[in-house]
Formats: C-alpha cells, structure tokens, sequence
C-alpha cells in the first residue's frame, strides 16, 4: 500500500510540474448541459454510486455536495463509497458481486482490472455507447487511449487523459555525503560509491543506513535497468518480459525475454549483494514494515530510488535542522518511460442499474471544467486559487484538507492541463530534462490473457517469490548459483508453456498493428 501511496504522490508531482502527453490546453473551459446528453433520459431521479479506493478526505463531504448541487439540473446526484487503503483488497471483488448498487468504480491494471474484467464485473464500451452517452469523452479523450483499457476487442474502462513521464532518480542525505567528500551524483557508479561510503563511513556513527530497505528492493531495479532502455512487454505478478527499446520500433517476439534471463539482472543483483555486503542496508530488509520512503523522511536512511515522488520524502526529511537533501537522475542519456494512460481508469459496473446515467456523471466530472477541477483540486478560493490562462494552481491554507488529486477518482478524469505554481529549481532540473526523452511504450496495448495456463503462471509466480526479494536486496550467497537455480526451477515449474502461450498471443497481437 504504501508503495501505491509513492505513485499518488509522483503523479501529484509530476503534473505540478510537467503537463507531459496531455490533450487539453490549459485555458480550454468546457460546460456541459442536460441539452449535452439529449440521448440520455432525464425525467427520473437517479443516485450514481461511485466506489473508490483509498482514504476519504477530510473536506470530501462538502466537495460531494458542491458536485450534486451542480448536477440537479440533470436530475441526478453522486454518492461516494471509499474502500480505504487497508480494506479494499478484500471489499474490492466483493462489492462488484455483493448485489448492492454500484455504477462507477475506479480500476486499474494494477487495480483489478484484468482479473474483474474476465469476469464479467464491467459494462462494455461500445464505440456507439460513448458517442451517445459520453459526448465529451468522445470528442476530448485521447483517441490512442482507449486501445489500452480495450481486452479481447471489448472497452471496459474509460482510461485517463494524459500519459506523465515517470523517470526514476534517486533521493540522497547531499549533507552527508559533502561530511564525507562526495558532492554530486553523475551516474550508477558514483550511486553506487556514495552507498558504500555511507555505510563505512557513517553508520557505524550515527545508525542511519544507506538506505533502509525494505521488501523486494524493485526501485533500484527500475534505474539500473532505465540504464539501458529496458522496457516492460508484460508484468504478470512475478513473471515480467523485458526488451530494449530503440525509441521507435515495436519489437518483435523475439525482442522479449524473461527478465531474469537477461545478463543485466544479473549484474545488477552483483551489484546489490555488493552493497548488502556492505553493510548498506538491514540484513532483515525482506521483512521490514517500514517503507524505505518513509524511513528516509525519518532520517534512518540515507537514500531513495523511485520517481518524483522523491521530491516529497525529501521535504520532510528537510524539516529537521541541517538535513539537506538533492535529486539526482543517474540516466540523462536515456528514454524516459511515460505513464500508460490506462494506469488509472474508471469502469461502469456491467451491474449498474442505470449505465446511460452512469456514463452522463462520468463523462461530467472528465469534462466539465468545474466539476473536474472540484475532484482534482478541491473548492477554489478554500483549497487552491488557479490562473485560468495558464492552468497554474496555487494551493491555499486548507489543501491540507483536501490535498490535490488526492482521490483516486482525480487520478483516473485528470486532463494533466494543470500545473502548481512555485515548483522548486531542483525538480525543475530534474523533470524539464524528460521533455526530449520521454516515449510510450509501445507493447502497452497488449494484454497478456493467461487463463488457459493460469496453474502454469501461479506455479512460476510462486518460485520467483522465493527468489526475487533475496537476490534483489543480494541478501545471497553466491548470485549467479542462485539465479541459475531460480532459473531451473521455474521451467521446471512451467516457463516454457508460458512462454510458448506469451509468445503465441504476442505474434498475434504483433500482427494486427
């Protein structure tokens, strides 16, 4: 959860301070009107219940009721559910079949969304059905987008509207390491040196470890292998195909390899062990409940890797006198991978009492620049003050209350033709430099079906389990022995019938664009 809670945090920070791929310019101001939705019925009061996942806001009574009030005119109110952080991996798949009303509910790949949609949990978006329903969507959505919510030739999910860049940098203690010579960070190695150094150097002093791991370690990852375009064809649990991506051709079957199986990871997992031998992080890193994140905002860690939502830890570690902190980005000659559009969606339940109705709110709080702004931002003049020419929001003195896009639903109707005003040089440095890099992937619309092998997939997912964490944190003893290990016992558990099944349905996908 807590990792899904850095995403949040990066996307806030990202479109405060790079509108990326968006569609919508930022003094473009729509209306929408009942005259909008002729071929939606009216005459009947109807209540839109709406499902979300995480933690209410403070203040989102007051939003919700500022929403009806401006939805009567369409004979129609929103009420809200929230599935908190801590419940809705339990409440999610049972409120689609709980037989209570539900219209909306927010989805992602990440949330559900391929395995709800195999069953049937969502209403199908015909090309017809947004024209009618949905006329604003149909005219501003970007036409691209919906490939990556369509499975098996069926639209299951209206995709946000902007594709951010998410590059990955690291986050030091720049203090610690100037007390100990070190004054800038130019690439892996130097990442890897000030590591090293920190933890000779300065934990056996102060007990603040290099960074205070915890879990599988993928964030690390993540930068190494941005150190040589490698891309992801698919993440299905455990089982991931990588391939290096050249900036413009799709690549081919034969392009994509289990990650494992690639001599980077390897490398890589050297690399950590390395750095485990070290001393840089805890020997009981697998286990560890407090994020790394939050670990280096409480000055237990001297250093961070994810995307901009680095810049947020580092304003709290930053709150305590004489800590200063800086970002680095150790791949400037590299692409910058954008966001899939699909990463953030909302569905119309296929039990909704009510779909046309459901479609007309949704299409509304997409659209409607009162209502979207309500949802991302809050009640302007209360939460933010917005220049409406340039789309720069200010936040006020209560955003506390409503902090902005701090629901899910804000995630998946963002437009990303907002920015916050006052973004600090430092990310400004960092996040301008991804202008020219950034790329979409382009294997992002295809998706991976794997319910004729699933016990293949499950068998496979439950080794790497037993591997990935260890050998990313290189809490091994021998790394190649082990990977080589790893390797032989997932084929013997499976590997080639799911990679047989993959490639199968890629070639066909491949051949279709």
């Amino acid at each position: 959860m807590k990792k899904w809670l850095s995403v949040l945090l990066s996307l806030c920070l990202l479109l405060s301070v790079f509108p990326a791929l968006a569609e919508l310019e930022p003094d473009v101001q729509i209306t929408g009107t009942p005259e909008t939705y002729a071929k939606t019925d009216l005459s009947k009061e109807y209540t839109v219940y709406m499902y979300l996942i995480g933690d209410k806001p403070n203040d989102w009574a007051q939003i919700e009721e500022l929403v009806n009030d401006y939805l009567k005119p369409f004979n129609t109110r929103l009420s809200t559910q929230f599935m908190s952080w801590s419940d809705y991996q339990t409440m999610y798949p049972l409120v689609l079949t709980s037989g209570d009303q539900v219209d909306l509910i927010f989805t992602a790949p990440w949330c559900y969304m391929y395995t709800e949609a195999a069953k049937g949990s969502f209403y199908t978006l015909t090309e017809d059905f947004v024209k009618d329903y949905m006329p604003l969507s149909a005219q501003y959505q970007a036409p691209i987008s919906w490939d990556e919510t369509t499975l098996s030739g069926n639209t299951i999910a209206v995709p946000s509207n902007v594709a951010s860049p998410m590059g990955k940098i690291v986050a030091i203690r720049q203090d610690l390491a100037e007390k100990h010579g070190i004054t800038s960070l130019e690439n892996w190695d130097d990442f890897m040196n000030y590591m090293v150094t920190i933890a000779e150097k300065e934990t056996p002093e102060s007990g603040i470890y290099a960074m205070a791991a915890s879990g599988s370690n993928p964030e690390l990852w993540d930068i190494y292998r941005q150190r040589f375009d490698g891309f992801y064809g698919l993440q299905d649990g455990s089982i991931s195909m990588l391939f290096k991506f050249d900036g413009e051709t799709l690549p081919t079957k034969d392009d994509l390899k289990l990650t494992y199986e690639y001599p980077e990871f390897r490398e890589f997992c050297k690399d950590m062990k390395k750095l485990a031998d070290a001393g840089c992080w805890s020997r009981s890193a697998l286990t560890n409940t407090i994020s790394d994140d939050d670990a280096f905002a409480a000055l237990q860690g001297a250093a961070i890797a994810w995307n901009a939502s680095v810049f947020t830890y580092m304003k709290s570690a930053e709150k305590n006198e004489g800590v200063r902190c800086m970002a680095y980005d150790l791949t400037k000659d590299t692409f910058v991978s954008a966001e899939a559009y699909s990463n953030n969606d909302m569905a119309i339940a296929a039990a909704s009492r009510n779909p046309e109705r459901a479609a007309m709110v949704l299409d509304l709080i997409k659209y409607d620049t009162y209502l979207n702004r309500l949802l991302l931002l809050g009640v302007e003049g209360v939460h933010y003050s917005i220049n409406n020419a340039t789309g720069e929001y200010t936040k006020l003195e209560k955003n506390g209350d409503y902090p902005p896009l701090s629901v899910s639903v804000s995630w998946a109707v963002k437009n990303g033709n907002l920015t916050e005003s006052g973004t600090p040089e430092r990310e400004l440095v960092i996040t301008d430099s991804w202008a020219e890099r950034v790329k979409s992937n382009p294997t992002v619309t295809f998706v991976f079906d794997d319910s004729e092998i699933s016990e293949y997939v499950s068998a496979v997912n439950s080794v790497l389990g037993e591997y990935i964490g260890m050998l990313q944190l290189g809490l091994v003893d021998d790394v190649d022995k082990t990977i080589d290990e790893m390797l032989s016992r997932i084929y013997d558990a499976g590997m080639q019938e799911v990679y047989d099944e993959f490639y199968r349905q890629y070639e066909a996908w491949y051949q279709t664009r």
